[in-house]
């Protein structure tokens, strides 16, 4: 059978990438004996050495990291020029794989899904939803919805949305507790933290009311590093949160949590959309990215106007 080049370029491509040939082949959808065959044809076809292998790792030689290049180049070029002329028949195709936070899911983009498929029918997603920062080159990850400032130097962001917090307890832990009519009263309460999964890093929040500022830092009761399962500890009644209010809205609503300090503001997070600067803006993530940002924007608990 003739070499699929394109394809074979495609595979060494994703080889270089996530740095060995089984996650390759997984990201590939294709079995990982194929990934190395097309990649054993292309070497014997240009009869230069691609990759160094070795039982631990996969990298490029000298040669390799050259022709990477302008292969990686080559492919972006390609799959634009598919992606506008399925344009200009009005059709965007293709499997798009996308991570987000766990409440940006659950309370938001699945809900409004039928209305995504709706409009994108060729578009087929993979969604993964944690609180992780997933490497979106090594996973082989399309685009990721991220909240918080973002550091990545290697990633191109846009601005969507805005995920907004309260202070918040369960009427079953109010009712015996002390009174909370400053952020200062919270050193006699439980404080429920949180700790970012990738990092381990404290979410330490700040309160602010006028020309007045209160940072809590004092020692958590507890720790969490899902914002599901601080909701669930909050709603048991364990102690003072500080949550997302998509998270919580249907609590508060259905009186299992009250808003506490209502007087008082904290800062929202930005949410955006991160990809790779490696790769070309595709029409299949432009129109999931629009999307997002169109559906932020008409939700005042996520809107970055809210």
């Amino acid at each position: 059978m003739a070499l699929d080049r394109l394809e074979a370029m495609r595979a060494f491509c994703r080889i270089v990438e996530v740095g060995g040939f089984s996650k390759a082949a997984e990201s590939l959808g294709l079995a990982t004996t194929t990934v190395s065959g097309q990649v054993l044809s292309l070497e014997k076809l240009l009869g230069i050495k691609l990759l160094h292998r070795s039982t631990r790792k996969v990298s490029p030689t000298a040669e390799g990291t050259a022709y990477y290049a302008r292969a990686r180049a080559l492919i972006d070029e390609v799959d634009e020029l598919e992606a506008s002329v399925s344009q200009s028949h009005n059709v965007v195709r293709g499997r798009v794989s996308v991570e987000m936070p766990t409440p940006v899911g659950i309370h938001l983009v699945i809900p409004a899904l039928p209305d995504f498929t709706a409009r994108f029918p060729e578009i087929r997603l993979d969604i993964g939803c944690s609180e992780r920062v997933v490497d979106l080159v090594e996973e082989g990850i399309d685009c990721a919805i991220r909240g918080g400032a973002l550091a990545d130097l290697a990633l191109v962001s846009r601005a969507v949305g805005q995920m907004q917090f309260c202070a918040c307890a369960a009427p079953s832990y109010l009712a015996s507790a002390a009174a909370i009519d400053h952020p200062s009263c919270l050193a006699q309460h439980r404080y429920l933290g949180f700790r970012f999964p990738g990092t381990g890093k404290q979410f330490v929040p700040t309160l602010t009311r006028g020309k007045e500022s209160f940072t809590l830092d004092q020692t958590p009761f507890m720790y969490f590093d899902n914002g599901s399962v601080a909701t669930a500890a909050a709603v048991a009644g364990l102690g003072v949160a500080f949550l997302a209010r998509a998270e919580i809205n249907h609590h508060l609503r259905a009186g299992e949590l009250v808003e506490i300090l209502k007087d008082w503001n904290m800062a929202s997070m930005p949410v955006s959309v991160v990809y790779p600067y490696t790769r070309r803006l595709s029409a299949k993530v432009r129109v999931l990215t629009d999307w997002v940002a169109e559906l932020m924007a008409s939700d005042p608990l996520w809107s970055q106007s809210g």
